[in-house]
């Protein structure tokens, strides 16, 4: 590298299934025999770990030689802090990236696929035998990134939490959730079990989830949004998940856009178990109890992945 500086390579890792095996079950030994005993092929789990370990040594061995270097395992990125001149470089799954996204601010992101063979990788453009190249460019920043628009929610008692892909608000289990919805000057007293607030990056994934199955119930054959919106747009879109409507609630709010001028807020009539949880995570929570409001909106945030043109 020609920079005056040394450049830092933060290398994100996710355990095996394998690896997780074993943490449960204490010894491999015990986790063969709970998966020979339900019928399951071992050799796919060590294929897996094995070659995932492989990358993983590969792509550790370039980033050494290269600049600085740290490795990092997922459980640890809400404790670590990133530096603003930091590259990251995660190896799959798709999950892994959308949950370091959550943790950065700017830095790029490369994303690595260990098994194409495996997994599909739909943010997962590189392979590890790409990393020279790729890298090379990054540090000269000659390589196009696509911008990812976060969203966030902000309480009345100072929590706060960001979402890559969306946002969940609602109970922590299956009881339906209580609420007093305000959005575009308009406001309602809600039963539901949830309300889901997608970005554009999470657009093709729970919410066109929700979107196909009220596209089915209502008999319609197709929606301006069921291919999602654009990572990079400056806007999130809510959905309220199966409303109830009786004397006291109402089902006028359940579906809307989200911009910098139209934020939605929510407060909260649920005396225990209300949550508010970003992308898929129900343990990376902020309290959503009664007396909490909670704002919905965009980030000043935004991720940069690194892609192939």
């Amino acid at each position: 590298m020609t920079d005056e500086s040394p450049r830092k390579f933060v290398l994100v890792t996710r355990k095996t299934r394998l690896q997780e095996l074993v943490e449960r079950f204490n010894t491999w030994p015990q986790a063969k025999f709970y998966l020979e005993h339900n019928q399951v092929n071992a050799k796919d789990y060590f294929d897996e770990h094995d070659l995932y370990q492989e990358r993983v040594r590969q792509a550790e061995q370039f980033l050494k030689k290269t600049g600085l270097f740290q490795k990092l395992e997922r459980s640890m990125l809400p404790g670590y802090r990133f530096h603003p001149t930091d590259i990251v470089v995660v190896i799959g799954q798709d999950g892994l990236v959308a949950n370091t996204l959550k943790y950065l601010d700017g830095q790029p992101l490369v994303a690595l696929n260990p098994d194409p063979g495996r997994w599909d990788g739909k943010l997962l453009p590189f392979s590890v035998k790409d990393l020279p190249g790729v890298i090379r460019q990054v540090c000269h920043n000659d390589w196009p990134c696509r911008k990812i628009t976060f969203a966030q929610a902000c309480t009345n008692d100072g929590q706060q939490i960001l979402a890559v892909n969306d946002l969940f608000i609602g109970p922590r289990t299956h009881q339906s959730a209580r609420y007093r919805i305000n959005w575009a000057d308009k406001a309602e007293t809600q039963s539901s079990s949830g309300i889901i607030v997608s970005t554009g990056f999470g657009s093709t994934g729970w919410f066109q989830s929700i979107l196909a199955g009220a596209m089915a119930v209502s008999g319609t054959t197709g929606h301006p949004l069921e291919n999602g919106f654009a990572w990079d747009e400056q806007r999130l879109q809510f959905s309220v998940r199966e409303p109830f409507p009786s004397r006291t609630t109402g089902i006028g709010l359940v579906f809307g856009e989200i911009t910098q001028e139209k934020w939605l807020e929510i407060e909260s009539m649920m005396p225990e178990n209300g949550v508010i949880f970003s992308d898929g995570i129900e343990n990376d929570c902020i309290a959503f109890n009664s007396g909490i409001i909670a704002k919905i909106g965009l980030s000043k945030k935004a991720g940069q992945l690194v892609w192939n043109t």
